[in-house]
């Protein structure tokens, strides 16, 4: 079986830069957007999880999925004709600071495939190390590997733009990581994900040849970028304009004010907004030490490496994000050649990401449409939940059944208090209850049908979303060899916003044994 479904088509490869040195050697690459890399073999590849709409989706049948042919091309011991494997050359603002050349040091592309979709680029994340690899060895363990297949398709589901997983593959060896950094090293299972979008494009793609003053290779790129992802734009130009820049950069700032609302909608915390693990496209991508907020607190980062600082803490997510966007129109500031037409574009995206904020405000609450009083609403929310623990996901999940009557002896709290970690005091308690008055009022005055709102609601409200316990649980299984938490989970997050009554139990809080555990509460850039 040579998995005849998959059509290869290259044009990454045949239409940009390639570094002319087909070493593995670690380097700087230069005047090149990728350079030649090969997936080093493993001891005992095996297909363990495969996601049955991307494999769909590419025109993969479960025989083929399912057979040892895929497995070991998946896992990187073979090559199927047509893959031209390679890694791609970019930099990146890492904790606001300039790193330099970072590159594809884990991840590797095997290619891209024609589909009725359009063309998708298939990516492996842990084959080995790549000339961008600075000294690490390029693997991935099983955990991560397992958060980031999981992650990926059940954001999908979620309805939040974002890169696919095809497969998880377990490669048969051992890899030695330090999951905190902190000196306790030690041996784990590897395993492979491939990852799937119409590109793997991220600002730092662009900053590296700017930083350079490369600015050919950067009008190439932009030019590709234009071609083969905006084709509305390239119609009306034809080559990397000023002009077009410009409308690039503008829907790039769309794209991700959008995208940060979603984010902010389920609690969904990326962990490590750094500018190259920003996608171009406006998916969510770079699986790492995420998290899913719990109780909620704007202050909440799961990234270790991140404590200290916060920087990308839930509630500043869209911030740094619109930082990121400054720092991609600076990348593009060498073709526009003045900073006026970019500025002004930078200018809309907090006009947008409010606009975003303020739909995902709105259908969170049931409510018709977002005003301006609302504002004053929801901040008042926020702080009410912030007083005590609250959890995020429960709380808007079962706020859709506060009773609307009007007069104080309304008992609207015990609408919500499954969501309660413990019994607040009664001064919170007063603060919450005085909120779901004004909610109340505030939902009245719109007059909707209580099963429309209730539609509404929990469209906009999750109530299966991947809790970090529920990923370290599937992890847990899967370090002694039992993948059925694995499977169970991505079928449950294929319906979040059903009721699922088979699987309630993985609509529950935080387990108190989850508070502090590792993987549960934090995790570092190694998870």
């Amino acid at each position: 079986m040579a998995l005849a479904s998959l059509h290869w088509d290259d044009r990454f490869v045949q239409q940009l830069p390639g570094d002319t040195d087909r070493s593995s050697r670690r380097r700087q690459v230069r005047k090149a957007v990728w350079a030649h890399a090969a997936p080093t073999p493993v001891a005992a590849p095996r297909v363990l999880a495969w996601s049955a709409e991307v494999a769909d989706m590419l025109g993969l049948t479960e025989d083929e999925v399912t057979s040892q042919t895929f497995a070991d091309a998946f896992g990187g011991n073979t090559l199927l004709p047509g893959m031209t494997p390679r890694a791609t050359c970019y930099g990146g603002h890492q904790f606001g600071n300039w790193a330099g050349q970072l590159g594809d040091g884990r991840a590797m592309t095997l290619g891209e495939v024609q589909t009725p979709a359009g063309h998708l680029e298939l990516q492996l994340k842990g084959a080995g190390p790549t000339p961008f690899s600075r000294g690490g060895d390029g693997r991935a363990v099983l955990r991560s590997s397992i958060r980031e297949f999981l992650c990926s398709e059940a954001m999908h589901h979620l309805g939040i733009p974002t890169t696919r997983a095809l497969c998880l593959i377990g490669t048969g060896d051992d890899v030695l990581r330090d999951m905190f950094y902190d000196g306790h090293a030690a041996m784990e299972p590897g395993a492979i994900v491939c990852r799937v979008a119409p590109s793997f494009l991220r600002p730092g793609h662009f900053q590296i040849h700017a930083r350079r003053g490369d600015t050919e290779t950067l009008r190439t790129l932009v030019a590709y970028t234009l071609r083969h992802h905006f084709p509305e734009i390239w119609a009306a130009e034809q080559e990397a304009t000023p002009a077009a820049c410009v409308r690039l950069l503008d829907e790039v700032v769309r794209r991700h004010a959008t995208l940060v609302a979603h984010w902010m909608r389920v609690g969904f915390v990326h962990g490590v907004l750094n500018t190259d693990n920003l996608s171009i496209l406006g998916l969510t991508v770079d699986y790492g030490p995420y998290g899913w907020l719990e109780p909620w607190d704007l202050d909440w980062t799961p990234n270790t490496t991140d404590a200290g600082m916060g920087r990308y803490r839930f509630g500043w997510q869209p911030d740094v994000v619109g930082w990121n966007l400054t720092r991609f129109a600076e990348a593009l500031l060498p073709i526009v050649g003045e900073a006026a037409p970019l500025e002004a574009v930078l200018e809309s995206y907090e006009t947008r990401w409010l606009a975003a904020h303020g739909q995902m405000v709105a259908g969170k609450l049931g409510l018709r449409g977002f005003e301006a009083s609302d504002k004053d609403l929801w901040d008042d929310l926020s702080g009410a939940l912030s007083a005590f623990e609250v959890d995020m996901t429960v709380f808007f999940r079962h706020l859709s059944g506060v009773p609307l009557g009007e007069g104080t002896e309304v008992d609207r709290i015990a609408a919500v208090a499954e969501a309660f970690y413990a019994e607040p005091f009664p001064t919170e308690r007063a603060r919450l209850a005085a909120w779901l008055d004004r909610y109340a009022a505030r939902v009245r005055s719109d007059a909707m049908e209580t099963a429309d709102r209730t539609v509404l609601m929990h469209r906009h409200n999750p109530k299966y979303v991947l809790r970090n316990y529920l990923a370290q649980e599937a992890i847990d299984l899967a370090a002694v060899g039992d993948l059925s938490r694995v499977h169970t989970l991505l079928e449950v997050m294929r319906r979040p916003y059903d009721e699922q009554p088979e699987h309630a139990i993985f609509a529950a809080k935080r387990p108190e044994w989850a508070r502090h555990r590792a993987g549960c509460s934090q995790l570092s850039c190694s998870s």
